[in-house]
C-alpha cells in the first residue's frame, strides 16, 4: 500500500491511509450503483475523520487528565518497600478501584 500524503489523498485532505481507503471505497460503491457520491453523507464522514472526538464535558483532554489523576492516586498507594510483583499487583488493584469509582465531577 502506498503512503497517503495530502497530495495523494481525497481532495488533498490530511487523511490516514485507512481513512483515504474508506472514502475511496464509499465513492466506488456509489458509482457502481449509479448513485451520486458527493453527498451530505460523505461530507459528514469527512468531518468525523478530520475532527477529533470530544467527550460530554467538551474537552478532548479531560479523559486523559482523569486517567493521569487516577494513575497518580493508585501509585501513591504503593509502598516503596514492597516487592516489585506485589507493588504491580497493588497498583493494578488500585487502578481497578479508581476505574470503578468513575470519573471525578
Amino acid at each position: 500500500m502506498t503512503d497517503a500524503t495530502p497530495q495523494s489523498t481525497f481532495r488533498g485532505l490530511p487523511l490516514t491511509p485507512e481513512q483515504d481507503a474508506e472514502v475511496r471505497h464509499y465513492i466506488k460503491k456509489r458509482e457502481q450503483h449509479g448513485a451520486p457520491w458527493d453527498t451530505p453523507e460523505l461530507e459528514a464522514m469527512l468531518r468525523d475523520m478530520l475532527q477529533p472526538p470530544s467527550d460530554d464535558d467538551g474537552g478532548p483532554g479531560s479523559t486523559v487528565d482523569e486517567t493521569k489523576a487516577a494513575t497518580e492516586r493508585a501509585t501513591a498507594s504503593i509502598d516503596e518497600t514492597m516487592e516489585p510483583i506485589e507493588a504491580c499487583e497493588e497498583r493494578n488493584a488500585a487502578m481497578e478501584t479508581e476505574g470503578m469509582r468513575g470519573p471525578k465531577r
